[in-house]
This record gives C-alpha cells, structure tokens and sequence, in this order.
C-alpha cells in the first residue's frame, strides 16, 4: 500500500506529464474564457509557391543570395506588353518573402513539393485550358469568380499578389476570419455542432473546427460544384487547416488537402503566418456584375468581330 506522500508525489506526477504530452508549444496567451488566443492581424503573403517548380528538381532549400533575388525581382515594374493596359506598380503588391525555412515550395508532403494530381485530372486541366484559350469570355460564367467579385479561390487561400491578411476574432462558440480579397468572412462554429448535410454545398464549403491542446483545428467540406481554388479541386476536396500561436507575432499554419477524385494522396503545406500589429483592412469594393466584367464581355465581342471581319477579307 503506498504511504499518502507517494500517492500524492504519484499523481502531480502525472499531472505534469499529461500536461508536457499535451503542448510543446511555450507559448500560452488565452482568451478570458481559457481558448488559445490567435485573434488579431494575419498575413499569408509568401513568395515561396505553392509547389516546387518542375526546373528546380529535388532541390529542396533555397540559399540567402536565392530568396534576396527572388524578393528583388519583385521590387521593380514589370514591362508593359505590346496591346496590354499594364497592371499596378510594384508599391501596390504585397507578396511577402521567401518563408524563413526557405523551402522551394509551400508543400511539405509529398517529400518532392510537387501536387500529386492523377493523370485524369492532367487531361481535365489540358482540356479546360483548350476552351478558355479559345472561349475566354463568351459570357460571365468562362471568367473566374475572383473576376466575378463572388470568391477569391476557395479555402484555403493561397497567397496572391496584394490582400493577403487575416483579420481573425473568435468567442467560446465562433472563430471569424475575415479574408481581405473579396471581403470573405468566414464563420466557423467551434461548438461541437456537425457538419451541414451533404445537399448543401457553398462558395468556401463548410467549415467547423475544434481546439486540439493549442491547435485550433479546422476542417472544410461541402464545397459547391463551381468552386474554384488555386490548385485543383472539386466538390470532393476536403481541407484540414491547422492554426498554432507559437509566439506573440507568429502563427504556425498548416493545410493539408484530400480528395480521391483529384488527387493520388493527400499533401500538406506548411506556411508561417506573421502578426501585423499595424495593419487596417479597407473594404474591398468589388461586387458581382460590375462595370469591369460588362468591358471584358463587350471586348470580347469587338474581338470577335474583327476577327470575323478579317476572315471575310481574306476569303
């Protein structure tokens, strides 16, 4: 029989080394209702891309002089094309940087930081690429919904050009994100409540998410037929994001996508998410059906014109 001293050295024991298995994460800021605190000002901008581009092999790291340059090239104006309007100036941009581990791509896994599409959905790509070369406007529904103000690819975001923060609050029931491109908010419930019914497909899918020790752990389903993400997906795609506070100015971000239908495994990218103590969103005035797509259609059609005109001359 244990003497009360040892049953008691016993159980802090346990106590404390139930308490090691569940975080490593030194860092410990809480809400007033005990949940990890990752409210504030998140930026997902990264210059280091989704995957690894083919060119780059099995080289997995970036060296210093590598990510300066590439940084570098992003700080000047990019020539304007013969019969192009232009684009902003590179003040405007916000692409960020290299990503501190100096990977080659934001994909961790597979091991070759390449998406593992299946040979299906290479000739899907081929084949839609066929048609929007050859059918670039046709109506509204050949534009993308970031051209069409409803959605800027799906979730989770991937880093664009500029707008690429998150605004996040959160209470006991709810965590918000609101997305700066295309002012998305998204409302997670963090409640225990399920998923919605598979009938029901939206824009972003589905998502609700639960407190793993100090992950906030969010999955995203449901995701509707016209969907459309910066990397290959459909309403099969399923999403797990992981989001862990390791200091007062950094979020530890990760995704991991799965969908049989698209792909031959699953893959996960990793992507450091800094704090911007002092950075404000502004509306993102775009709205569906505004006066830019009315110009892309009706140039379209001036283009089609004259080339029915020219092929009239020539015959």
């Amino acid at each position: 029989m244990k003497t009360p001293f040892i049953a008691v050295l016993s159980f802090w024991l346990l106590v404390a080394t139930a308490a090691m298995a569940q975080s490593n994460n030194p860092y410990s800021k809480v809400t007033p209702w005990g949940d990890p605190d990752i409210s504030g000002m998140w930026s997902y901008a990264s210059l280091t891309p989704l995957q690894r581009p083919e060119r780059l092999g099995e080289k997995e790291f970036y060296t210093a002089d590598e990510a300066t340059q590439i940084f570098a090239n992003t700080q000047q104006d990019a020539p304007v094309r013969p019969g192009d309007v232009g684009s902003y100036n590179y003040e405007w941009f916000d692409r960020g940087e290299i990503s501190a581990d100096m990977r080659t791509s934001l994909i961790l896994d597979p091991p070759d930081g390449r998406l593992p599409v299946s040979e299906a959905t290479i000739a899907k790509q081929a084949e839609r690429a066929v048609y929007l070369r050859d059918h670039p406007a046709d109506s509204w529904l050949d534009r993308t919904n970031w051209d069409r103000c409803i959605t800027y690819h799906g979730v989770p975001a991937v880093s664009s050009g500029y707008n690429n923060s998150y605004h996040i609050v959160q209470n006991e029931k709810f965590v918000a994100i609101h997305v700066e491109m295309i002012h998305d908010v998204r409302i997670i419930p963090i409640d225990g409540r399920p998923q919605l019914h598979g009938k029901i497909r939206q824009w972003n899918g589905d998502s609700r998410g639960y407190w793993d020790g100090d992950t906030l752990v969010v999955r995203t389903a449901n995701f509707s037929d016209k969907t459309t993400h910066r990397f290959p997906s459909s309403r099969n795609t399923v999403a797990v994001e992981r989001f862990t506070r390791i200091d007062e100015d950094m979020i530890d971000y990760s995704f991991t996508i799965e969908d049989p239908t698209v792909y031959t495994e699953p893959w996960t990218a990793v992507r450091p998410m800094p704090r911007l103590p002092d950075y404000r969103q502004y509306e993102y005035a775009c709205h569906e059906g505004n006066y830019a797509m009315t110009y892309i259609l009706r140039g379209a059609r001036v283009e089609e014109a004259r080339q029915l005109e020219n092929s009239t001359l020539e015959n």
